[in-house]
């Protein structure tokens, strides 16, 4: 497989920059690819404890409410060696029917603001321009997390649409991304 960059939408955002609510990534989602990633390095937060998300767009909508069927995974271990853990996390996973129907999902949870704090991972999204399929994505992240936890997430599934995927936006939970990178790839 050969990745070919095709944008930056977040390059090298420093914490002596502005903050930005989210990164909506508008162009350069079409059939060129049948698969897309999304890569982002050393993302930090400002407000301590919360999740890296992302919701897709079809069309020239911009509610970025689609309902997903997603999984979450999850292995971390304290600092202090205490905590080890390999478990399902059915509290960060989504059902397209039920009270996290078009939430954005989770990629990783709990980060810390400390200076060496932060999340980085990797985004696939798989023929978001069919419009026969549902969207299937997987996703992996390590992050530092508020408690001092190194965790490893894991998460895939399906944005129940069949309509071709034109815009991809990450955000978190609350806060402003306060540092980081995001890059986009086409996958042949």
């Amino acid at each position: 497989m050969a990745l070919t960059l095709i944008s930056t939408p977040l390059d090298n955002l420093t914490t002596s920059d502005t903050p930005v609510c989210d990164v909506t990534i508008t162009s350069g989602i079409d059939g060129t690819y049948p698969v897309y990633e999304f890569h982002w390095v050393n993302i930090e937060p400002d407000s301590n404890g919360v999740s890296f998300t992302f919701q897709v767009e079809t069309g020239t909508d911009s509610d970025y409410d689609h309902p997903m069927t997603t999984t979450f995974f999850q292995a971390y271990h304290k600092e202090d060696d205490s905590g080890p853990t390999l478990a399902y996390s059915s509290g960060n996973d989504q059902a397209t029917s039920g009270d996290t129907n078009g939430v954005p999902h989770k990629l990783a949870k709990e980060i810390g603001t400390d200076s060496d704090e932060g999340t980085s991972g990797v985004l696939t999204i798989y023929d978001p321009s069919s419009t026969t399929y549902v969207k299937h994505f997987m996703a992996s992240a390590n992050s530092y997390q508020s408690g001092d936890y190194s965790m490893a997430t894991y998460t895939a599934g399906y944005v129940n649409i069949t309509a071709a995927i034109t815009r991809v936006q990450f955000a978190l939970s609350s806060g402003d991304i306060e540092a980081g990178t995001i890059k986009m790839f086409g996958v042949s």
